[in-house]
């Protein structure tokens, strides 16, 4: 007997597993979850590399490549974060970048929106004044060529600095001890803040401005301010002050800071001081070396003076007292001689002056008479009487040239007048209507004419009408 378990059939236990979904994806909203989640991963983030291909776009946004050993990441900077920045982003620096990463849709590339920038080892301000510093001398502002002398005798200094702090102080106490003459200008400005540089090329324009309406009320220009780091001396390291000064037509002496510490400012003004008291001393040298030099001389003089004095005294005293006051007596005679002579001359000179001016009255006088308005008054009415007969002949000359003109255009419209030929024999004849008759054809016998002589008129009647005229050939009918 077979197993029951042999011949039943087989049961196929193996059960189909469900097959996953597949979902398809945009490339648009892949790319945006993509990004959605890299923003919300990475919001902010510091990232440290080296700066490579970096350009600028005409918008002010800036882009570059971030990169080290084995990686690279693009960067974009866009123009609102890039003005803020204390330096210019080039290739090779190495820095520490703040912002947040995402994903660029368009070209499915993960970037990095910078949101600030520091380089790496020496700070922002620092890399700004080299960058700046090199990029003018490139240009030759730096060049020693374009440096102007500072006026020796200068009339009026313009100074811009703050109003309120020491500097100003210090500047005119040197001034009044060494030049007491100078004029000081004071255009007020911040030396310090985010509105210094703006400031000061106001203030650099005002003081051109005045030089050149004065015709050069300012001689000079002094940018002064007291030493600080390099953070407070940032607004003379700016370009917009550094271009203000080079376009000045005046010529800049910039006294910045400590005699160790240099800005921009110093290198592309005409004249760098070490600080502001030495460009007072600077301002005033020329005056300030000529009042001790002559002092040196006055005291020099005094001494000779004092020299020849006591040789004339020692002289003197050798003289015989008898001698002595002849010769003194004889000098106060040659004085009071002199001092006629001089009374004379002066009494002279008063009269011929008083003669001049006497002729110089009389002059006037006679200018006056011949104002006199009774006379100015009788040449007016003697002209007005002239130009009175000149106005009458030139009417009477103008009536009798209308007269012969108009006598001779009556005598040709005479001749030409009809009336005119009926005196040489001639008639008109006139219709019962009052037309003239001008041909046969307008008459007909039994009508009624008028006729006009040169002495009269008379009437008639026409008995019969005749023609010398030929009468016009009709045309003969010619057979078709």
């Amino acid at each position: 007997m077979r197993d029951s378990n042999a011949i039943a059939p087989q049961l196929d236990l193996h059960f189909d597993e469900p097959q996953p979904v597949r979902r398809i994806w945009p490339v648009r909203d892949l790319v945006a979850r993509a990004r959605d989640l890299v923003e919300r991963e990475f919001a902010d983030v510091w990232v440290e590399g080296e700066i490579s291909n970096c350009r600028s776009a005409p918008s002010g946004h800036v882009y570059f490549t971030l990169k080290d050993a084995d990686a690279q990441l693009p960067i974009v900077l866009f123009r609102r974060q890039s003005i803020l920045l204390r330096f210019r982003p080039e290739d090779g620096l190495h820095v520490l970048v703040r912002g947040r990463v995402s994903v660029y849709e368009q070209r499915g590339q993960m970037q990095l929106v910078a949101e600030t920038m520091e380089p790496v080892g020496a700070g922002s301000l620092q890399i700004a004044f080299e960058q700046l510093r090199e990029r003018l001398k490139a240009e030759g502002l730096f060049d020693a060529t374009r440096k102007r002398q500072l006026p020796a005798f200068p009339r009026t200094a313009g100074i811009i600095t703050s109003p309120t702090g020491a500097v100003i102080s210090d500047f005119l106490n040197i001034v009044s001890r060494r030049h007491s003459g100078l004029n000081v200008l004071l255009y007020p400005a911040s030396v310090q803040g985010d509105s210094a540089p703006a400031e000061i090329e106001a203030g650099i324009a005002a003081l051109n401005a005045v030089s050149a309406e004065g015709s050069g009320l300012v001689d000079l220009i002094v940018l002064a301010r007291g030493g600080g780091s390099l953070e407070d001396l940032a607004a003379f390291n700016t370009e917009r002050v550094a271009r203000a000064i080079a376009a000045s037509r005046v010529p800049v002496v910039s006294a910045v800071g400590h005699e160790t510490d240099f800005t921009i400012a110093d290198f592309i003004a005409d004249l760098r001081a070490p600080t502001p008291s030495a460009a007072a001393e600077l301002v005033t040298e020329a005056h300030h070396r000529i009042g001790e030099h002559l002092a040196v001389r006055s005291a020099r003089i005094e001494r000779a003076a004092r020299f020849r004095l006591l040789q004339a005294e020692q002289r003197l005293a050798r003289v015989p007292e008898n001698r002595g006051q002849a010769r003194m007596a004889a000098m106060l005679h040659r004085l009071a001689q002199r001092l006629d002579d001089l009374a004379f001359r002066q009494e002279s000179a008063m009269r011929a002056q008083m003669r001049r001016c006497q002729a110089h009255v009389a002059a006037l006088g006679a200018a006056v008479i011949r104002r006199d308005p009774r006379q100015l008054f009788m040449r007016s009415r003697e002209h007005l009487a002239d130009y009175r007969t000149r106005l009458r002949r030139s009417m009477e000359q103008i009536v009798h040239a209308s007269r012969a003109r108009h006598g001779a255009l009556d005598a040709r419209l005479h001749s030409l007048s009809p009336l005119a030929v009926l005196d040489r024999g001639y008639a008109l004849v006139l219709a019962s209507d009052g037309r003239l008759v001008r041909s046969t054809t307008q008459l007909a016998p039994g009508d009624q004419v008028s006729t006009r002589l040169a002495d009269g008129a008379f009437s008639s009647r026409v008995e019969s009408v005749s023609s010398t005229r030929p009468k016009p050939k009709r045309p003969r009918k010619t057979q078709s």
